[in-house]
């Protein structure tokens, strides 16, 4: 009877792991957005244009993009627990490339270290926490990207304090952050290793078969297709805020620079606290429904926040990211449902499409807004979260993976 109680005991959520999972997140998405802080001062002291300065970005994100799905396939067949420090590595030799940079060349192979360690550490970091989660999936899917938005969120603080009054060169003390985080990827990968084999000793062959369903090959493309589309149209908003916002603000209500930052520091905060909430709330009500009102929900604030005056711009474009940024972990996660046993492939593949999407997307809109001007952009994309609707043909699976027939 002891046996049979412990057999059934359900599974221990980490939270040590996940907080410091979470922590290492934060620390490599803060020195990977530290790239743009350093665009004006490269760009005046090497005599870029704008379209140098946009092969820079490129590099960074095909580097960080590309690269993640191959890295979570071949993981997801020879788990690399210790691969996080390795990516860490490559991303503190882009950091110092980039500090001690003399020439476009040199600037070019730090960006894409930087965007390679990027690709390396997201898909085994999104497996660890899949296991610390103790099936608190969104919870731990939360955390660890509450990590990474705060990492973004802190980066042009960083910059405005750090960088821009002391210069390129001051990106070597960011050094320290990145020697830490390769501290803590040592222990959360022997942690994950011992996690890993806790469960495999508790797992019995009747019950792996049974929480890994097998689907169909159009299920799952359907639902890839549907939740990539749904992704580019959440991201293609997004980005519109985290590259043109201060322009925005700024042509529109003409406030000061250092306001439209701050406007924008808090848009970045309601994308870590709109994750986190997304991720818990996932768990108590469904992937399903969390999917909908995240992406379709928002459709009624964006179309008002065009002809919103400055304070209310502030009020709906928080209201709007904090409901818009609840929905990577329950796409990430259903995602995982379509395709159990593949969580680095899909790790890989959604971080890294979150990733390439934006970089598509600040593109086309920074196009359009050359052409018809950023407020009209705005009211463009006001009309994107209309792709919500798109849901309603993703295929119905149970939390656990299987397919429900309506």
């Amino acid at each position: 009877m002891t046996l049979a109680l412990t057999a059934s005991a359900p599974p221990r959520t980490h939270l040590a792991v996940l907080l410091i999972l979470a922590l290492t997140h934060l620390l490599n998405d803060l020195i990977q957005s530290l790239i743009p802080a350093v665009y004006p001062i490269i760009k005046a002291s090497y005599g870029l244009d704008f379209v140098q300065i946009g092969m820079i970005t490129l590099t960074f994100q095909v580097a960080g993009s590309l690269l993640q799905p191959v890295v979570g396939y071949y993981t997801d067949r020879h788990p690399m627990p210790h691969s996080t420090v390795i990516g860490m590595t490559f991303t503190l030799a882009g950091l110092l490339g980039l500090a001690f940079a003399s020439s476009y060349g040199l600037i070019i192979a730090a960006a894409a270290c930087i965007g390679i360690g990027s690709s390396i550490f997201h898909p085994e970091a999104t497996r660890m926490a899949r296991f610390a989660s103790g099936g608190r999936h969104g919870f731990a899917q939360g955390i660890f990207q509450v990590g990474g938005q705060a990492g973004g969120a802190l980066g042009p603080l960083a910059a405005a304090l750090i960088i821009v009054p002391r210069g390129q060169g001051s990106l070597v003390w960011f050094a320290s952050l990145a020697l830490f985080a390769m501290v803590l990827m040592v222990w959360t990968a022997g942690q994950h290793t011992a996690i890993r084999r806790q469960a495999a000793a508790k797992a019995s062959p009747a019950a792996a078969a049974a929480g890994r369903p097998a689907h169909a090959p159009a299920t799952i493309a359907l639902g890839l297709v549907i939740l990539t589309v749904l992704m580019f149209s959440k991201n293609a908003y997004s980005e519109s805020f985290r590259s043109f916002y201060t322009f925005y603000l700024i042509d529109r209500f003409g406030v000061s620079i250092q306001a439209s930052q701050l406007m924008l520091f808090v848009f970045l905060v309601a994308a870590a606290l709109g994750a986190l909430g997304g991720g818990i709330i996932g768990d108590r009500i469904g992937r399903y429904r969390i999917i909908w009102i995240s992406v379709l929900g928002p459709l009624p604030l964006t179309l008002l926040l065009p002809y919103a005056d400055f304070f209310w711009t502030g009020v709906l474009t928080t209201l709007i990211n904090l409901i818009m940024a609840s929905a990577f972990a329950s796409i990430l996660i259903y995602a995982m449902d379509l395709l159990p046993g593949r969580i680095g492939l899909i790790g890989g593949l959604f971080y890294g499409l979150n990733f390439g999407l934006g970089g598509i997307a600040a593109a086309l809109l920074g196009g359009l807004a050359d052409s018809i001007g950023i407020e009209s952009v705005y009211r463009l994309c006001s009309f994107l979260p209309l792709a919500g609707l798109l849901a309603w043909f993703l295929p119905r699976i149970e939390e656990g993976g299987a397919v429900r027939r309506t």
